[in-house]
């Protein structure tokens, strides 16, 4: 179901208080790539999950990785940034 993700700007929420947001390029059965991608530590801001994911969609992933491998043991939940509700 991931390859369906390729080449679309997701959202990958991690077992840790880390999300990345990013452009999908490649996934195997360890790693998922994202490129121009935005990995980010929730306990460095006053934003929680909801509103830091909202305020991305509204204004753009901001990089700050070219290239990001994330293992796939630690992910929770990956999702197209558009489906990232706002407003609710």
């Amino acid at each position: 179901m991931l390859e369906e993700l390729i080449g679309q700007q997701v959202v990958v929420d991690l077992r840790s208080p880390f999300v990345c947001l990013g452009t999908l390029t490649r996934c195997d059965d360890q790693y998922l790539e994202l490129k121009q991608a935005d990995f980010h530590d929730l306990r460095d801001t006053s934003a929680n999950r909801e509103n830091y994911l909202a305020a991305a969609r509204a204004s753009g992933i901001i990089p700050n990785r070219r290239r990001v491998l994330l293992v796939r043991a630690e992910i929770v939940a990956v999702s197209r940034l558009e489906d990232v509700s706002v407003g609710i």
